[in-house]
């Protein structure tokens, strides 16, 4: 039996939880990409040319990140910094899970209960999950792939999220920066940032760069 493959939507009005499919979750020093399994390293390598692909790369930092409840929290939110300086990203907080529609500000904040239309209003094709508590983000990941052509993926502390497109666990700072460690790689090899073309194009047409 084929395994079931976890990718970018729009898959559904309800699509199915990648866990009732049969899909596993990745054991330490793994990692999945679209509900296979795969070395970590590997991993780092496709999540990096993925960012470096999309016009609009974007990280979603969730509570236990944006909160400094203690100094690993902090180390994890200044390595995300790094990460998002370096392609460059997106920064959109997931500060709290309480419903704000219809009156969330899809600009500056991600709703995780109509996460679809923060990735509709920003034109996201890319986007990583960081510090999201793993129901809400099983959540909003699933509704993001039902309704959106969004990539998305997920640096879980714990175990790793099947409801991504691309899965890290044991998410810690030093992972992130080896996230970011990729990018640079990938950077010094000759791929271009898609998103600072983008954003250089959109400045040029808005008049700010002449």
């Amino acid at each position: 039996m084929s395994h079931y493959e976890v990718k970018a939507g729009p898959e559904a009005y309800l699509p199915p939880a990648a866990a009732s499919m049969g899909n596993v979750l990745p054991d330490p020093g793994q990692a999945h990409i679209g509900g296979v399994i795969v070395p970590e390293e590997e991993a780092y390598e496709f999540a990096a040319r993925k960012f470096l692909e999309a016009k609009v790369p974007t990280i979603f930092p969730g509570p236990l990140v944006l909160w400094k409840w203690n100094e690993h929290a902090a180390e994890k939110a200044k390595a995300i910094r790094e990460l998002a300086n370096e392609l460059p990203m997106r920064l959109i907080p997931m500060a709290d899970y309480r419903p704000k529609y219809p009156k969330i500000d899809a600009a500056v904040e991600i709703n995780p209960n109509h996460p679809n239309l923060t990735i509709w209003h920003n034109k996201i094709d890319v986007c990583i999950f960081v510090g999201v508590h793993c129901h809400q983000a099983n959540l909003a990941l699933k509704i993001i792939r039902g309704g959106t052509d969004c990539y998305t993926m997920a640096m879980c502390a714990q175990a790793g999220h099947e409801d991504a497109c691309l899965s890290f666990r044991d998410a810690t700072p030093e992972k992130i920066r080896k996230l970011t460690a990729a990018v640079k790689k990938l950077k010094s090899e000759g791929v271009k940032s898609q998103a600072e073309e983008f954003t250089q194009i959109k400045m040029t047409r808005e008049g700010r760069v002449t």
